[in-house]
């Protein structure tokens, strides 16, 4: 999901209430000294060992949180839940997170042209994935 605008209390009590009913899906709330400072979603399809990722950082978290919160994410993802994928989305214009999933070693697997629209603008997304195997050989490099 791309969300831009803020999201109300009531829009995020009716997400966390789906969450807690849905067995394919998962939050992890990422902390620093007790500070929540962002939550990463996995989404698991439906009979397969493949989830979705996404991704939010509170505004005000210091710069360099993301990082080591997809780590942990993966880590979760792969050793915990035992997935074979960890896949994403991204909005072309929104090049941070580009660079985001490329530094943890997503590779781009696809492109959808002018598939999301604000403000009666489209813009392509683009596909990323990783797979256990990549991670798991590529994690010590990137800590």
């Amino acid at each position: 999901m791309f969300t831009r605008q803020e999201i109300s209390q009531s829009e995020h009590q009716a997400w966390f209430t789906g969450l807690q009913r849905d067995p394919l899906r998962c939050a992890l709330l990422y902390e620093e000294d007790g500070l929540p400072l962002g939550v990463i979603t996995l989404r698991r399809l439906q009979g397969m060992s493949v989830a979705e990722w996404g991704f939010y950082r509170d505004p005000g978290a210091p710069k360099g949180t993301g990082f080591p919160m997809g780590v942990l994410a993966l880590d979760h993802a792969f050793k915990f839940l035992g997935l074979h994928k960890v896949y994403g989305e991204v909005i072309g214009s929104n090049v941070a997170s580009i660079g985001f999933h490329r530094r943890l070693g997503f590779l781009q697997e696809g492109l959808l042209r002018d598939h999301f629209e604000t403000n009666g603008c489209y813009e392509d997304v683009l596909c990323f994935g990783i797979l256990a195997e990549e991670w798991k050989s590529m994690r010590e490099q990137k800590l």
